[in-house]
């Protein structure tokens, strides 16, 4: 049975961008959710398989433009969990 893993992680503003594309790179995120210190959704994004390149590019614009907009940043992500019960 696939469930799925909810993690979250605390970046400043600069940083965003860079740990979003790391987190893309991993390949078992499914969907990522960006929210300031108050908890309010920025933007979700979901990381389908395949996705690549120039695909990503006005997703990584946004982000970076939303990493102009406040210091610090929680970034949920919701994980593939391949083990089988």
């Amino acid at each position: 049975m696939n469930k799925e893993k909810k993690q979250e992680f605390k970046v400043k503003g600069e940083d965003l961008l860079k740990k979003i594309k790391e987190l893309i790179h991993e390949g078992n995120v499914r969907r990522i959710i960006i929210k300031n210190d108050e908890g309010k959704t920025f933007i979700e994004i979901p990381v389908t398989f395949g996705v690549i390149g120039a695909v990503l590019l006005p997703v990584f614009a946004a982000v970076g433009a939303i990493a102009a907009l406040a210091s610090n940043f929680t970034i949920e992500i919701i994980r593939k969990d391949e083990e089988q019960k």
